[in-house]
C-alpha cells in the first residue's frame, strides 16, 4: 500500500483494515493490533481507542502518515520509530533512530528520583546521556527543581531533546537546557542536587545477542560501553562524586546482570554513602542509588 492508495475520505475503521493487510502481507503477527496501535499513536490516545471510534473520519495528513508508519513497521522498525512517538509517563515524545525508545524501566528510574527527593524545593537535577530528554523533561515536569539539565554526546540525540523540551514546554515547572559533551564533561562547574542517568552498558562482543528490533535500529552510541559495558558507568561514578553538592543524590540504571558490579564501583568512590540497589517492576536488579558524603575523604 502507498500513500495514493488511500481513499480521499476514509475512516478510523478502513484505515486500521487497510494498514493491516500491509502489515499481514509482511508477515508482521497480529496486524490488526499492530494496525491499531499505529493509529492510536498517531492520534495519541489509548489503545482501544481505533476499535471504538472505527467511524471518525481521517484526515488525508494523519492517513498517509499511518500508511507511511505501516510500512516502515513492516521493514521491521519498532513501533515507536515507526510512527515517530514514545509514552513516557505523562508525556508524548518526539523519537527516532537518532535516539533510544524509552523504557518503562527508565520510567521508574524517575519514580525512584522524585520519591528521594520528594518535600524538597530547589537545586539542579542532572540527565546524563538524556537521548530523547525523556528523563530531564520528566523531572522539569513533575519534580521542584530550579533548573534541569541534559547532555549527550551525540548531537543528533540533543537535536532529538530540544524539540522535545519545546513540545513540553506547557507542563514544565523549571527551565530545562540540552548540553552537548560526553557525560558530565559540559557541567563540572555545577553543583548538582540530583545526579540521574541510563547510560549505555551494554558490552561490544554482546551485540549479536540483541534482538534484530534494538541491534539493527537503535543507536550504537546509546547501547555499547566498552568491552565489559562498564566503562561509561565507571567514568561517571567519578565526575558524580565531582558534581554533587553534599547529600546529593546518585541515581543510575544499570544491565541487570552487573548491577552488582555498579554498585561496588560506587562503593569504590568513598565520596559516596547510602549505596544501594532497587529492584525493577520484573524483580531485577535495576537501579544503583547513592548519596554524595558530606565531606571528602583522602
Amino acid at each position: 500500500m502507498t500513500t495514493d492508495r488511500l481513499a480521499p475520505a476514509t475512516t478510523v475503521g478502513r484505515l486500521v483494515d487497510d494498514l493491516a493487510r500491509t502489515l499481514s502481507a509482511r508477515g508482521i503477527a497480529e496486524p490488526i493490533s499492530e494496525a491499531r496501535e499505529i493509529v492510536a499513536a498517531l492520534y495519541d490516545v489509548p489503545r482501544f481507542w481505533p476499535l471504538v471510534n472505527g467511524e471518525v473520519g481521517v484526515d488525508a495528513s494523519t492517513g498517509q502518515r499511518a500508511v507511511r508508519a505501516a510500512e516502515k513497521r513492516a521493514q521491521g522498525a519498532p513501533l515507536a520509530y515507526a510512527v515517530g512517538r514514545a509514552s513516557f509517563r505523562h508525556l508524548t515524545l518526539d523519537v527516532d533512530e537518532r535516539v533510544l525508545i524509552p523504557r518503562p524501566e527508565t520510567e521508574q528510574l524517575v519514580e525512584l528520583v522524585l520519591e528521594e527527593v520528594a518535600g524538597t524545593i530547589g537545586g539542579v537535577a542532572i540527565d546524563v546521556g538524556t537521548g530523547s530528554g525523556a528523563i530531564a523533561i520528566a523531572l522539569a515536569a513533575e519534580g521542584h527543581f530550579s533548573r534541569v539539565y541534559g547532555t549527550d554526546v551525540s548531537t543528533d540525540a540533543i537535536d532529538v531533546a530540544r524539540e522535545n523540551v519545546r513540545l513540553s514546554s506547557a507542563v514544565l515547572r523549571a527551565p530545562v537546557e540540552m548540553l552537548h559533551g560526553s557525560l558530565l564533561g559540559p557541567l563540572l562547574d555545577v553543583r548538582a542536587r540530583v545526579v540521574v542517568s541510563n547510560p549505555p552498558y551494554i558490552a561490544v562482543g554482546e551485540a549479536a545477542a540483541l534482538p534484530d528490533s534494538v541491534r539493527d535500529w537503535e543507536p550504537a552510541v546509546a547501547l555499547f560501553s566498552g568491552s565489559d559495558g562498564m566503562a561509561a558507568t565507571a567514568r561517571l561514578v567519578r565526575e558524580s562524586a565531582d558534581v554533587l553538592a553534599p547529600g546529593g543524590l546518585f541515581a543510575l540504571e544499570v544491565d541487570a546482570r552487573r548491577a552488582s558490579v555498579a554498585a561496588e564501583l560506587v562503593l569504590r568512590e568513598r565520596r559516596f554513602r547510602s549505596v544501594r540497589i532497587e529492584l525493577d517492576l520484573t524483580g531485577r536488579e535495576r537501579f544503583v542509588l547513592a548519596r554524595r558524603q558530606e565531606k571528602n575523604f583522602g
